[in-house]
């Protein structure tokens, strides 16, 4: 048998390092008074900021093209918002055994987030997968993920998701979907200027949401809200969120399998249908949660930096796989080629391979 080999750095993701120290910060140093009053505006225009944001990014045209691979984001779409979520209320029956009922909310909510983009299409792309198919799924996970989770989070998490009302429905609506709407709206105009300027826009996107992260941690150290967490109490999910995503890992590559998907479309549905977006869930909690949003973030957090670690491992044996597997023919017996040949289109989506 061969020696597993594991990627020589297994990656800790440095963002997780900030929002750790954002984290301490507000356990240090909470924002009190006229000082969280302050914070919670700021983080309310951060989080419409970075929605805004998120519409002038997605190209409509790569998506509309991408669905011609229709099937492949129906299943990465079926993952995230229907079986991740059976999963979640699953967990249930762990609580009060393993979990407190805050930290099962956090761990429900986090099944209901969408899929991620720049880490799936790295880890695909790393794997030698179909790169534009996880382009493609990661923006309409995204965007589905705008209307989906607030719906999803309302019906299965009810009163104790933050109080659900018409209200709310309003905040969301100002708060998430008329900034993406906007955004999507002056693409035409700002396209350009959001491509030249991607890496500050980032470090906006970014600091948007650590102010985020520290608004609402500083909202929970005022009420004391990790007086009822436990270094037992957070191992126990730390070890059901392993759980879960082992589960989600097996379930999207041999149910890909089963639907007789390729190698190359089997990474993309892997890696997409997998993960979780810690950059969409952690605005999402601040609206949906409001003071009771650091519990809610906190086991998307832990996610966040074990799929990453988890899915590297995957990723670096993915790509060292022979040739002829990569190229060669599918469960159904039929290569890419000739899959392409009769269908009229390319193995993949028909995008161009960018970045979403």
């Amino acid at each position: 048998m061969k020696r597993p080999h594991w990627p020589s750095r297994i990656p800790v993701d440095p963002y997780i390092l900030l929002l750790l120290g954002t984290v301490g910060l507000a356990a240090l140093l909470p924002a009190r008074g006229t000082g969280a009053d302050i914070a919670s505006d700021a983080s309310t225009a951060a989080v419409a900021l970075l929605f805004f944001l998120y519409g002038a990014r997605l190209s409509t045209r790569e998506a509309l093209d991408g669905l011609r691979h229709w099937r492949l984001h129906a299943t990465v779409l079926a993952c995230t918002f229907v079986v991740f979520p059976v999963l979640g209320l699953a967990a249930r029956g762990l609580v009060p055994v393993l979990l407190t009922d805050p930290l099962y909310q956090g761990l429900l909510f986090l099944t209901l987030v969408p899929s991620t983009i720049q880490s799936s299409i790295a880890f695909t792309s790393l794997a030698r997968g179909n790169v534009p198919a996880a382009i493609c799924a990661g923006s309409f996970s995204s965007l589905a993920g705008i209307v989906l989770t607030p719906l999803l989070a309302a019906t299965l998490l009810g009163g104790s998701g933050g109080g659900f009302s018409g209200g709310s429905v309003l905040k969301i609506v100002l708060q998430l979907l008329v900034p993406f709407v906007a955004g999507q709206l002056l693409r035409r105009w700002i396209g350009g200027f959001i491509t030249r300027h991607r890496k500050v826009l980032g470090l906006v996107d970014r600091g948007s949401i650590l102010l985020v992260v520290y608004t609402a941690f500083s909202a929970g150290v005022v009420q004391g809200v990790w007086d009822r967490v436990s270094p037992a109490r957070l191992g126990a999910l730390l070890a059901v969120e392993a759980v879960l995503l082992a589960v989600m890992l097996l379930l999207t590559w041999y149910g890909a399998r089963a639907l007789r998907f390729g190698r190359a479309d089997r990474i993309a549905i892997q890696f997409a249908g997998s993960k979780k977006s810690l950059a969409a869930g952690l605005p999402m909690a601040s609206v949906l949660f409001g003071a009771q949003a650091a519990l809610a973030v906190l086991p998307l957090m832990l996610f966040h930096q074990m799929q990453l670690m988890v899915c590297a491992v995957i990723a670096e044996r993915r790509s060292r796989d022979p040739v002829e597997e990569v190229s060669g023919r599918a469960p159904d017996g039929v290569s890419p080629a000739d899959r392409a040949a009769r269908s009229g289109t390319g193995a993949g989506t028909g995008t161009r391979s960018g970045r979403a």
